[in-house]
């Protein structure tokens, strides 16, 4: 009887994962007002030409209202190439974080490992971070440094080359700490590639088949994947930065495409390879806490997001908590990603722009802008649009975006 009890116990631990439900307002089939529609394609159009982006793709599900999923220019500078399809696969960024969040939560809940063990219970070669958790490697507040400034020329001149996590991560270990853990949110895509090779111990599973199990599956996310080496195919977005030219300024003509990049550059920060699809799908599973499991709340320990943030403007579990939004954004080089949706109304916004030229802050700005535009949007007939605003305007953001911009407007 002990011995079929423990086989049983085993086979449950080792079985999948259920689906995951997304309790959000369920969305209408009506289609957004032609207004509503005009004034996203100006906003996405201004943050391409900003960005020098040559394409994009966007959606945003207003579920009392209709949805608007859309590619726009072309998939090469210059209005050269072909259309860009909603289709296309692209680079997810750090949108990846929560990802890698979910599937420790899920661990966790496993009884595979504790929120509060130490990192180097789980990673070999780290002595000096006995004093930083798992949490805290989720939630950003580790204190560690960042990879990416010190790479990028390497990965400029030497696109294909695979990285090793470890590497990656002894380049963000490098920098003194700014603060003590626990205590402030400190950007750190060492952090999260930490967070990984712990995983990977934990579970003696590769980060690729854990985001699959634990998050793609469960989601139904059949597009998305981290692949372990660049995507390639007809239905791949290219991805573009555009680098400083001789006579001043960037290259916003000719930029350097970057879509061969490897993706073990990102690994669990931002390595993810996904579709608009997908991408609005997991916005709207990290607003509803689809993938939490009960008694888990990944904003329980969330921070200003930086030193005199506005109060609606926190960080925790690996995203950012927006006025009543949630979701996360980012760029690696050739993609600038964001997405984000609300819990109560379901109001859902996902991009992607094909140049990383502008830096985090252009993508982010857009989807608020986004958000902002389709939450006034009016209800489609038989629906209720509801009251809840967020703490800025749509001309906020587009402003933002027109001082950030890399390339000249028309």
């Amino acid at each position: 009887m002990a011995f079929a009890l423990a086989l049983a116990l085993g086979l449950a631990a080792c079985s999948a994962p259920p689906a995951a439900r997304v309790d959000l307002p369920a969305q209408t089939d009506a289609k957004l007002s032609a207004d509503t529609v005009t004034a996203l394609q100006d906003a996405v159009t201004h943050a391409m030409a900003a960005s020098g982006a040559s394409g994009a793709v966007v959606g945003v599900w207003a579920p009392w209202a209709g949805a608007w999923i859309t590619g726009l220019g072309t998939d090469q500078p210059a209005g050269a190439g072909k259309a860009v399809s909603t289709d296309a696969r692209f680079r997810a960024a750090q949108v990846t974080r929560p990802m890698t969040c979910d599937v420790l939560y899920a661990q966790v809940d496993r009884g595979v490992m504790a929120l509060d063990d130490p990192v180097t219970e789980w990673v070999s070669g780290v002595a000096d971070l006995t004093d930083v958790t798992l949490r805290q490697l989720c939630d950003g507040t580790s204190g560690i440094g960042s990879y990416t400034s010190q790479l990028m020329p390497l990965w400029l001149t030497k696109p294909d080359r695979v990285w090793n996590p470890r590497e990656l991560a002894s380049y963000g270990l490098g920098p003194e700490r700014s603060t003590e853990p626990g205590t402030a949110y400190r950007d750190s895509d060492a952090g999260y590639v930490l967070l990984g090779l712990a995983l990977e111990k934990a579970t003696g599973e590769p980060a690729s088949a854990l985001l699959k199990e634990y998050v793609f599956d469960r989601l139904g996310m059949t597009g998305s994947r981290l692949p372990s080496s660049a995507p390639g195919g007809a239905d791949v977005l290219p991805g573009y930065v555009s680098l400083p030219a001789p006579e001043g300024g960037l290259n916003c003509t000719a930029p350097t495409e970057m879509t061969g990049l490897s993706p073990s550059t990102g690994y669990t920060d931002s390595g993810v390879v996904t579709d608009i699809h997908d991408l609005g799908r997991y916005a709207q599973a990290l607003a509803a806490g689809a993938l939490v499991p009960q008694g888990f709340n990944r904003l329980a320990h969330e921070v200003p997001a930086y030193d005199g943030a506005p109060s609606w403007l926190t960080v925790g579990g690996g995203v950012y908590h927006a006025g009543s939004l949630i979701g996360q954004y980012g760029t690696v080089p050739g993609y600038a990603t964001a997405a984000f949706a609300d819990p109560s109304t379901g109001l859902t916004v996902a991009v992607v722009l094909n140049n990383s030229a502008a830096g985090g802050g252009v993508p982010v700005w857009l989807a608020w802008e986004l958000a902002a535009l389709a939450s006034k949007t009016p209800a489609a007939a038989g629906e209720t649009a509801p009251e809840a605003g967020l703490p800025w305007t749509a001309q906020q953001y587009h402003d933002a975006i027109t001082g950030a911009a890399v390339c000249p407007l028309p």
